[in-house]
């Protein structure tokens, strides 16, 4: 028995960090995928003849070392691939209502698109090789 998920979509809402009492980092954020709309075996299309997709939200979450690391180098737009497992909650609402709630844990990310460039980087650091720099 196997609970392995494997997503690759788009963060639509910025990684938000916080810290448990214990001292761990929990890192949520949400994610889209996109898949085809099919209709009796054939992809659907608009009037200009684009694909219609069918868009899927996910809530991740990412603990510790992975979690900071996401935080730092994700924001909404950045395409990745989630590899986890899903997790389910029940808990009680102020009310007495039992509400229920579905998340993955992300056990690894990999970066699909480049993180961010800050306004620091120097535009031209890593492009040339000083040839002093070059061992003999």
């Amino acid at each position: 028995m196997q609970n392995i998920v494997i997503l690759a979509g788009t963060i639509r809402q910025a990684p938000e960090t916080r810290t448990t009492r214990s001292g761990t980092d929990i890192t949520r954020f949400k994610l889209v995928t996109a898949r085809p709309r099919y209709s009796e075996g054939r992809v659907v299309r608009d009037e200009k003849g684009y694909r219609v997709e069918d868009a899927e939200w996910h809530r991740v979450v990412a603990y510790n070392g992975l979690g900071r690391t996401i935080q730092q180098y994700c924001e909404s737009g950045t395409k990745v691939l989630v590899r986890g497992r899903i997790h389910y909650t029940k808990w009680q609402d102020a009310e007495g209502q039992d509400r229920y709630g579905c998340e993955i844990v992300a056990e690894t990310v990999d970066f699909l698109s480049r993180a961010p460039q800050s306004e620091t980087d120097d535009e031209d650091e890593g492009r040339f090789i000083d040839e002093d720099d070059i061992p003999s």
